[in-house]
């Protein structure tokens, strides 16, 4: 009975690891898509991969950058700068398209509109549709119009065209063996058949004009790396096939052909399903009806040093650009941060982990109940109740198969007395045994529940109304904290939403920029004076409206922070943070603690905060704010009270502050011994101090008093 109930213990410490490990270690949105949409059907997990589509800018098509280094503004949305994807699930989704993920997207221009044509895969038919989206903004922002074309089979590489003033377009039905032609009946949402031009699967198919004839490029279903083309005078056919057909070693199309100084150009990806990371240019050298020829020309769009953590850090694979009225080049590229499969891949992992777990926890009874007990022979020959003649002895003695079970007995009943040593409870090496065990069950519970429960590990950026934008990290360090500094930098540039890593470098020699290991640009402010008033110095080389300000000795996740920028692009007027603290009448700083227990909160630290850099920065530097200032230098401290007391006056009896809960956070200057407020009476004392002070100068904050759990996305609980 004691064997059986530590194997039942076993199971349920296993089981709790399990669920405290997941509270713990994935935030709460996991599983669920209410937190980006009211539809319950789109963004979620699809095992196809993640695919979203982004913009980008040039003076040629081998120029191009991503639109978040153009730096679009628009000042009546937090949403700016705008940053990549542009067009993500959750665009459709929101707009009651529900949708997986939106891929290869092609382009059609109508005066100063621009009209994006995609794939669209359907959570409920898990198949393409085309979808299409319209900009009036030049491609920065991009507002779904609905389904363009649905069929019963799949449809993708939805290639758009104009010819005799006439709208077609040419996706890809190879499901069904056909290459058809559509034509707009009332652009942009309403097509008809017009013919089908090919009884053959094609996949990837696109139609150029070149010296009087119309050519078509595409690649059979059966073998994606060859290239075949086919010639007609016109695009609607007939078509008859090139006497090179097939084209070995041309990769399969990305894209749309395009002209550029004279010369002819075809996009390319990579010669399989997988897809790659970049997309290829080939120079077409020679097309005519005998003969083609090209060759692979240098082409890099600029991507993202954060892998995963970038909308296309795994791979792209659709690449359409146009030559705009204005002169510049837009492209549209589709990227995802995931491989195909890599569902069923976690969900494999995962399982077997959890296997891993159970079958130790078998073993253990195995050890611990079985091998401890002596095998009866006769379990391993037969017994023979009757008297036992000459015949039965010979074959005891000659079978075979009896003497094999007599070896196997014998050694079983000589393998207990040793394994009753290595896993004796009562023993120092048994408990270590069993210790360990239990220890590697432990991880790898731990290892399932991530690979089933925690996603693909790469964090999307949250979007508001459609679009996602990007913030500067900020933090203020010396040089009795650059090991803080440099664990910082690596950690949090590869967060999606970062654009820039500013460091208020406040005393002693500051470290090169490349001692810092940063997948975005790190810049090092170096000031004069050691001033914690230094944090909000006006700083007009900050390219971005949102500012994180974050202490170097806190690291919270990645999706953590883009969940908090989230929030504040929904409430940009407001301080938005990690650290919640209640002031009540008698103006005595306390921790957190307090405030939970209050049920409230009206001050958060700007230790881990978002703001508006003009508002923020401005008003702290403004006249009003100077006696403030002065006592922040006095004390050598306080300087996120002071900025909470300032937005508190602006606002009024408005709400000036906002808390996010973090999934979980580590103050590494406790290993360090480094931090500021080392002293933890002596620092309440003079925060204490601050709050009276401040009072007097701005008014008191124990009026005020904001809920926990007041948002409906359940991440201010």
């Amino acid at each position: 009975m004691r064997r059986f109930l530590f194997f039942v213990s076993c199971f349920g410490l296993f089981a709790l690891i399990a669920i405290t490990y997941a509270w713990l270690a994935f935030p709460p949105h996991i599983g669920r898509t209410d937190h980006v949409s009211s539809s319950s059907l789109g963004c979620r997990e699809d095992n196809e991969g993640s695919w979203s589509i982004g913009v980008f800018y040039g003076d040629s098509p081998f120029t191009l950058k991503p639109i978040e280094t153009i730096n679009v503004w628009r000042n009546e949305s937090a949403a700016w700068p705008v940053a990549n994807p542009v067009l993500t699930c959750v665009s459709l989704t929101n707009y009651g398209f529900p949708s997986n993920f939106v891929a290869g997207p092609f382009l059609y221009v109508q005066g100063d509109t621009l009209y994006m044509f995609f794939e669209n895969k359907n959570p409920i038919t898990m198949q393409g549709d085309i979808g299409v989206a319209q900009s009036t903004d030049k491609g920065a922002t991009w507002k779904p119009l609905g389904i363009a074309l649905d069929e019963p089979w799949h449809l993708s590489f939805p290639f758009v065209f104009n010819y005799n003033e006439q709208i077609y377009m040419m996706p890809e039905s190879n499901q069904i063996g056909e290459l058809r032609l559509y034509r707009a009946v009332n652009f942009p949402l309403t097509w008809k058949l017009e013919k089908v031009i090919l009884q053959k699967p094609l996949v990837d198919s696109t139609i150029l004009n070149h010296q009087g004839n119309y050519w078509l490029f595409g690649s059979d279903h059966s073998s994606f790396g060859h290239l075949e083309i086919w010639y007609s005078a016109t695009p609607l056919g007939p078509w008859k096939p090139h006497k090179k057909n097939p084209i070995h070693n041309g990769a399969r199309n990305g894209g749309r052909a395009f002209l550029h100084k004279g010369n002819l150009y075809r996009v390319g990806q990579a010669s399989s399903e997988s897809y790659e990371k970049k997309i290829r240019i080939y120079k077409i050298e020679i097309l005519s009806k005998e003969e083609y020829r090209e060759v692979q020309v240098p082409f890099d769009l600029e991507t993202s040093h954060k892998g995963q953590n970038s909308w296309n850090g795994v791979r792209q694979h659709r690449f359409d650009v146009l030559q705009l009225s204005s002169g510049e080049y837009i492209g549209l590229v589709d990227g995802d941060r995931v491989t195909s499969g890599d569902l069923v891949f976690r969900v494999f992992l995962g399982s077997a982990s959890l296997a891993g777990a159970i079958t130790l926890v078998v073993l253990l009874g195995f050890f611990l109940g079985i091998l401890n007990c002596i095998v009866p022979s006769t379990w391993c020959v037969k017994y023979y109740k009757g008297k036992r003649t000459d015949a039965v002895l010979n074959l005891e003695t000659t079978s075979f198969v009896s003497e094999q079970l007599r070896r196997m007995c014998s050694r079983l009943n000589r393998v207990p007395p040793f394994l009753r040593g290595l896993v004796k409870p009562n023993s120092t090496f048994g408990r270590l045994t069993l210790g360990l065990l239990l220890v590697l069950g432990a991880l790898l519970t731990c290892v399932g529940i991530s690979y089933i429960y925690g996603g693909s590990g790469a964090v999307l950026p949250y979007t508001l109304r459609g679009h996602v934008s990007q913030f500067t990290l900020a933090t203020m360090t010396y040089d009795a904290r650059l090991w803080n500094l440099k664990m910082y930098v690596k950690h949090y540039s590869r967060c999606p939403s970062v654009k820039e890593i500013l460091v208020i470098w406040n005393k002693g020699q500051p470290p090169e920029l490349t001692e810092l290991d940063s997948a975005v640009p790190v810049r090092i402010r170096v000031e004069k004076l050691n001033s914690l008033n230094n944090r909000f110095n006006i700083d007009p080389l900050i390219k971005t409206r949102a500012v994180l300000e974050l202490d170097d000795d806190i690291m919270m996740p990645c999706d953590t922070i883009e969940k908090g920028f989230r929030v504040w692009r929904e409430y940009p007027e407001r301080l938005v943070g990690y650290y919640p603290r209640f002031v009540d009448e008698t103006m005595s700083y306390s921790a957190e603690k307090f405030a939970r227990s209050h049920k409230g909160y009206n001050m958060i630290l700007t230790g881990a905060a978002f703001m508006d850099v003009g508002f923020a920065f401005g008003l702290y530097q403004s006249e009003k704010a100077r006696l403030g200032r002065e006592f922040v230098d006095e004390q050598f401290n306080c300087e996120d009270v002071l900025l909470n007391f300032l937005y508190a006056n602006v606002s009024g009896l408005g709400k000036a502050v906002e808390y996010v809960r973090p999934s979980f956070a580590i103050d590494t200057s406790k290993f360090s011994g480094v931090a500021i407020s080392g002293n933890t009476n002596d620092h309440y004392r003079k925060r204490s101090k601050c709050l009276r002070r401040f009072s007097d100068l701005y008014g008191s904050l124990s009026d005020r008093r904001w809920e926990f759990g007041g948002r409906k996305d359940g991440w201010d609980l």
